[in-house]
């Protein structure tokens, strides 16, 4: 997926047991946060980060959802134990992150079909207008570039 694209419509389900879809966020901007398994080092430092700038986030009208193959109880745990106050959606059936091209087929990481880390902000209309796809899952999108484009739009 590429900026200027129309982003795939989803539909998953969140850490409540709800169906939770883009289409649901219309004239809102969305901030997709894919990654590879919860409980790691660098997903906790990237979300718990993520939380605490929530007020930014919603000064600028953007909705952040996390989206993960891990299980939804998976999930609920990692929610809860770092309070996050946004929603966390389980990809399990991988179909969302292979549609924004951001799931690891084979890797020199040990990581095989799960999500790269990967950031992608929908504008009101359902277009990418920031994405970036990390290979290295170790490393964390650039989220001053991501505020700065949230900003612009």
């Amino acid at each position: 997926m590429k900026t200027g694209q129309q982003a795939p419509a989803f539909t998953l389900t969140d850490t409540d047991n709800k169906s939770v879809s883009l289409n649901d966020f219309t004239g809102k901007n969305v901030l997709l946060l894919f990654f590879p398994q919860s409980f790691t080092s660098v997903c906790i430092r990237e979300f718990c980060g993520v939380r605490d700038q929530s007020s930014v986030y919603d000064g600028l009208s953007a909705q952040i959802l996390g989206i993960s193959v891990d299980p939804i109880e998976l999930l609920v745990r990692f929610k809860n134990e770092h309070q996050l106050n946004f929603p966390m959606l389980s990809d399990g059936a991988r179909e969302v992150s292979k549609a924004y091209d951001c799931l690891y087929e084979s890797s020199t990481f040990d990581l095989n079909q799960v999500s790269k880390r990967s950031a992608f902000l929908i504008d009101k209309q359902g277009i990418i207008r920031y994405a970036e796809v990390l290979e290295n899952p170790g490393e964390l999108p650039d989220f001053n570039a991501i505020l700065k484009t949230l900003a612009e739009i």
